[in-house]
């Protein structure tokens, strides 16, 4: 039988409130009383039943983080910013990953609504679905993160995409590079588009530019490696290669160096996206452009906070950072 509050007051001889004090830390108890509390949780082994607790409190203290694939490095490092921010405020984060599948995205909303948790963050599987709406019709607070909106009453936290793509290219053709690949994962995904866009930015501000797109299933090594093999096989290839994240740029990397006969970056210059902490592990080190994935994450925690105390002004709704070049090897 679980132990209760009452059990562990019977234990230390005090009132149920003496020991709900000491539990939540009021400082109106004596230190004599509460070194005798804690002993008899420690003796009885009592475990405070911290849902009950937050239904009482009207608020939990767990957040929702729900985004696209967590065997993607960046978004690793997305909830490891979210995580060291919410435990600052003294909460939890919950995780799930969509598979970016809208229905998976929808079961993980259930079941973190059952929990009540205190808000969600979400990179949704389908931006132009009415998710937010809903959260918000549920009373639940939200921020997009690495997504953007067209209102001004949604948080969110992006990076500028088009801004990534173009510095990507642009320092390819300036380093003599005309005929550009752009592997690209579903054109579908918001963020890929906007990669694309700078990416088209830049070429057409060279004359003699040209950019192929390739486009793959998934953004993964393996659909990288395809990609790269389609490349290997072919006698008019290009000389440079933009992956629309580093799981691609790696996937292409094995697939031209494994045998030997292309060079990277002499044969093929080559840049990723995202700088993941094994881009500059690589056989040949990766090009990249980073993206600051764990500010992603605690900024968002901090508007999600500020939501749930009314403290976001609508000019303070939508935050974007910057991209940065990070020139490795693999481009030369």
């Amino acid at each position: 039988m679980a132990v209760k509050i009452k059990d562990v007051a019977a234990h230390a001889g005090v009132s149920v409130g003496t020991v709900s004090n000491v539990l939540n830390g009021r400082d109106t108890v004596s230190p004599g009383v509460v070194e005798r509390v804690r002993a008899s949780i420690d003796a009885l082994g009592y475990v405070r039943n911290d849902a009950a607790r937050q239904l009482r409190a009207g608020r939990s203290r767990a957040i929702a983080l729900i985004v696209l694939d967590v065997g993607n490095p960046f978004f690793a490092a997305v909830a490891r910013g979210a995580e060291a921010r919410a435990a600052a405020d003294g909460y939890v984060v919950l995780l799930g990953s969509s598979g970016a599948d809208a229905d998976q995205e929808r079961l993980y909303l259930d079941q973190f609504r059952e929990q009540r948790v205190a808000g969600v963050l979400l990179t949704p599987a389908d931006a132009a679905g009415d998710v937010v709406e809903h959260l918000a019709a549920a009373g639940i607070p939200v921020v997009l993160v690495d997504e953007q909106t067209a209102g001004d009453d949604v948080c969110t936290v992006s990076v500028d995409d088009v801004e990534g793509g173009y510095l990507a290219v642009a320092h390819l053709l300036a380093r003599g590079r005309r005929r550009i690949a752009f592997v690209a994962g579903p054109l579908t995904t918001r963020q890929v588009a906007d990669r694309l866009a700078g990416a088209r930015r830049a070429v057409a501000e060279v004359e003699g530019a040209a950019l192929e797109v390739i486009e793959t299933g998934a953004m993964t090594v393996l659909a990288g490696r395809a990609a790269g093999e389609g490349l290997r096989e072919r006698s008019d290839r290009p000389d440079a290669v933009f992956a629309a994240n580093d799981l691609l740029a790696v996937g292409v990397l094995q697939a031209l160096t494994m045998l030997g006969d292309i060079r990277v970056p002499d044969d093929i210059a080559l840049v990723g996206y995202d700088d993941i902490d094994f881009a500059a592990a690589t056989v040949v080190p990766l090009t990249s452009v980073r993206q600051p994935a764990e500010a992603l994450g605690s900024t968002a925690v901090d508007l999600l906070l500020r939501q749930l105390d009314g403290d976001v002004a609508p000019a303070e709704r939508q935050v974007r950072f910057r991209p940065e070049l990070v020139v490795r090897a693999s481009s030369g």
